[in-house]
């Protein structure tokens, strides 16, 4: 049985204890959870880069690789043809259940670089997380809000109910904000991640449950009601973000520079194999090219590293996140980015 703290969600929401937890874990990290120079990305080469990469990614897949221009770029070999042009000859890859994980490994240097949601990526730079955007692989990621059979009808419904999400991920920052959008109080949010989530929701354990992509309309194909979702609430859609550590930046500057164009070769070849994109979507979730191409269509992925409508969506979600006190502090996006 899940034992649900209540959380009030708007202003009283603040004191949840969500920032607490995650700004301690952070500061802890950067203060001596780093290891040294060397032992996350190797040996270096002649040219002083390391000739092995670690990239981070959200999710856990046979292929183990994410979607998107970066997981085909990799599943290809197209990436990673232009990284041996700079004597990497080694790429490692680690997938992670939720952001907030993955933002730790890159603090603590397991990582070298990774893809991730926008919120936990702003979240750990609001504590000066030492990492740098250099992309913004997609935009207009949907998030679900999906209720147990026989329960709530409606939002509204929530009052009083519990609801699990990933906490400090995309999933939250959905969750808080369409709650806040609706003046939904006395909700009890508890932290689940997906796996965990479906079961509890399963057994009736709670109430409501956030989900993405195929998990989602594979719930509601079996029979959960869909309450709300980003598509009515647009601004609620999220981005991806890819961040590099300043440690690796160090001892390769022009890294954003060519990560941008082999990503870039990687996204025109994708265009130009459409289906054979979609059947690698497929196995990466596990799932039917038909369900891939409805929640991971190819034209949320972005050709450029920044666009005006992602920086757009990534503002909003900053000042919200900041204004609810899940951020430790404000920040200018443009010097977090490196274009």
């Amino acid at each position: 049985m899940i034992r649900a703290r209540k959380i009030k969600t708007g202003r009283k929401m603040r004191h949840s204890g969500l920032l607490f937890m995650i700004v301690a874990s952070l500061i802890w990290l950067q203060a001596c959870g780093t290891v040294s120079d060397d032992s996350a990305s190797g040996e270096p080469g002649a040219s002083g880069i390391p000739a092995t990469l670690n990239y981070g990614y959200i999710g856990s897949n046979k292929l183990n690789l994410p979607g998107g221009a970066e997981g085909w770029g990799f599943y290809t070999g197209i990436i990673q043809e232009e990284l041996k042009k700079h004597g990497i000859t080694e790429v490692t890859f680690t997938g992670f259940p939720n952001g907030p994980d993955q933002t730790e490994s890159l603090i603590s240097g397991r990582l070298d670089f990774g893809s991730l949601g926008d919120t936990p990526a702003i979240i750990a730079r609001s504590t000066d997380a030492p990492t740098r955007l250099i992309s913004q692989g997609t935009v207009g990621s949907i998030g679900y809000l999906i209720a147990k059979k026989g329960g709530p009808a409606k939002l509204e419904d929530l009052k009083g109910k519990t609801v699990a999400t990933q906490k400090g991920s995309f999933h939250h920052r959905f969750l808080a904000g369409l709650l806040k959008k609706h003046n939904i109080t006395d909700v009890n949010i508890v932290h689940l991640l997906r796996p965990d989530g479906e079961a509890a929701l399963a057994r009736g354990e709670i109430d409501a449950m956030t989900n993405t992509g195929v998990y989602a309309l594979k719930q509601i194909e079996q029979g959960y009601p869909l309450l709300d979702d980003a598509v009515k609430n647009p601004e609620l859609l999220g981005t991806s973000a890819t961040v590099v550590t300043e440690k690796y930046l160090q001892k390769f500057p022009e890294f954003p520079k060519v990560w941008n164009e082999a990503r870039q070769k990687a996204y025109e070849d994708l265009l130009a194999n459409e289906e054979k994109y979609y059947e690698f979507v497929a196995q990466v979730y596990n799932s039917t090219v038909e369900l891939v191409k409805q929640v991971h269509p190819i034209s949320q992925i972005q050709a450029e590293a920044f666009t005006e409508e992602g920086l757009k969506l990534m503002e909003g979600t900053k000042q919200f996140l900041v204004e609810e006190q899940l951020a430790a502090r404000d920040f200018d996006l443009n010097d977090w980015i490196i274009k």
